[in-house]
């Protein structure tokens, strides 16, 4: 037997019986109320401890890349559910909230880097972009197979979706200051308005164009048009990221506009994303895992960690919500489950990966740190949402499978 077939089974086995492990586990979640995100993630990092090989052949490079393939598919699936006409109703409150908030939370989180942990200003603000957004991978999943009354499901969801690639902008600006001794805070402005403006017009333009392809061309058979909505996002995103834009806000737009549109077959597209997406969540929260050295976390950072956490959830995010939806209209509890239900994720991670491919000063210790905030925000506030739902009269049911 040709040795190339070997040596390609072990690391194929791997992955496979990863995955296949990462969707039987979601049979655990309809038993205890655990989000799926939070048993990748821990599953991944165990098995990276007990086989430290693992942890040296998963390069952050690798990791990287899977998260942004993986982050195409969530936000175009999760563009789709949501549709541009529910997310137009509130519109206002989700860009103030993804935007701004998303600079209230990294400033916030920048100074509680700065004094609780001792980090220079420029690194602190590395760290408070990587905690600023919610994650839409874990949005999507704690909230996708539950119906939400009023509109504060809808702000959470399409929150998360914007203010990903919005903090995205905000941490590679954040990236050129801490490594560029003559980057200034103007730098941070033209990077975000840059690439947040082309990637929406992108996506505003890629999303509509698709739609009438769709529809107009007569491929053989069903499976081409699930192909062809899945490839053309991809090419989206990097026709986008090439221009300089943001390409996951640009394949969220798209996904939105698409959520609305009448495409032939519509069924089987909707079935055949979401369940790309269920497959892309799994792999993504196990390759993040993978780059993880649980064991290699100093005591300091679990300590730092926890209390950034905690800073986050309780002095951070309720003043941010609660100022960004004052006009919302929506009712005093509802505003308080989206301040209780901001989820950290995949996006923190990735983020932070960002910072170590760049080159920030400690970005290691940046790292670990982000992990054990994300690790903390799914195991305790994922598992809460329902409980935190009935106590603060926000109703919310399954929804039922099309």
């Amino acid at each position: 037997m040709l040795p190339e077939i070997t040596n390609f089974a072990a690391p194929l086995a791997l992955v496979a019986g990863g995955l296949t492990l990462g969707v039987l586990a979601l049979a655990l979640t309809k038993r205890a109320p655990v989000p799926a995100p939070l048993i990748f993630l821990v599953a991944a990092a165990a098995t990276s401890d007990l086989w430290p090989s693992l942890y040296g052949d998963v390069s952050i490079v690798t990791v990287e890349r899977v998260a942004v393939v993986a982050l195409i598919v969530i936000l175009l699936s999760g563009g789709m559910d949501i549709g541009a006409a529910r997310l137009r109703r509130s519109l206002r409150d989700i860009s103030v909230l993804g935007v701004l908030g998303t600079f209230a939370t990294a400033g916030g989180a920048a100074v509680a880097g700065h004094v609780l942990l001792g980090l220079d200003w420029k690194v602190s603000g590395v760290l408070g972009a990587a905690l600023a957004p919610t994650d839409p991978a874990v949005m999507f999943s704690v909230l996708g197979g539950r119906e939400i009354g009023g509109r504060s499901g809808t702000v959470l969801e399409g929150e998360a979706g914007v203010n990903d690639p919005a903090g995205i902008a905000l941490l590679l600006g954040m990236v050129e200051v801490a490594t560029h001794a003559d980057a200034s805070v103007l730098v941070i402005l033209r990077e975000f308005a840059l690439e947040m403006g082309i990637g929406a017009a992108a996506g505003a333009a890629g999303g509509l164009l698709l739609g009438r392809l769709v529809r107009r061309v007569s491929l053989p058979g069903r499976g081409h048009y699930l192909v062809l909505v899945l490839t053309a996002a991809a090419l989206l995103y990097a026709v986008t990221a090439l221009f300089g834009g943001s390409g996951f806000l640009a394949v969220f737009v798209a996904g939105l506009l698409l959520g609305d549109a009448h495409l032939p077959h519509r069924d089987e597209v909707d079935s055949f994303v979401s369940a790309l997406s269920s497959l892309a969540e799994v792999a993504v929260f196990l390759a993040l895992g993978l780059t993880i050295d649980v064991g290699g976390i100093a005591a300091r950072d679990w300590l730092g960690g926890l209390a950034l956490a905690a800073v986050l959830v309780v002095l951070i995010r309720p003043p941010v919500v609660f100022a960004a939806l004052a006009r919302s209209g929506l009712a005093r509890g509802e505003r308080a489950f989206v301040a209780l239900t901001g989820l950290k994720g995949a996006v923190p991670i990735l983020l932070a990966a960002f910072a170590v491919l760049g080159g920030v000063p400690h970005a290691a210790r940046l790292y670990d740190l982000v992990f054990v905030v994300v690790l903390l925000s799914v195991a305790v506030q994922g598992t809460m949402v329902g409980p935190v739902a009935r106590r603060l009269g926000v109703p919310m049911a399954p929804r039922a499978d099309p």
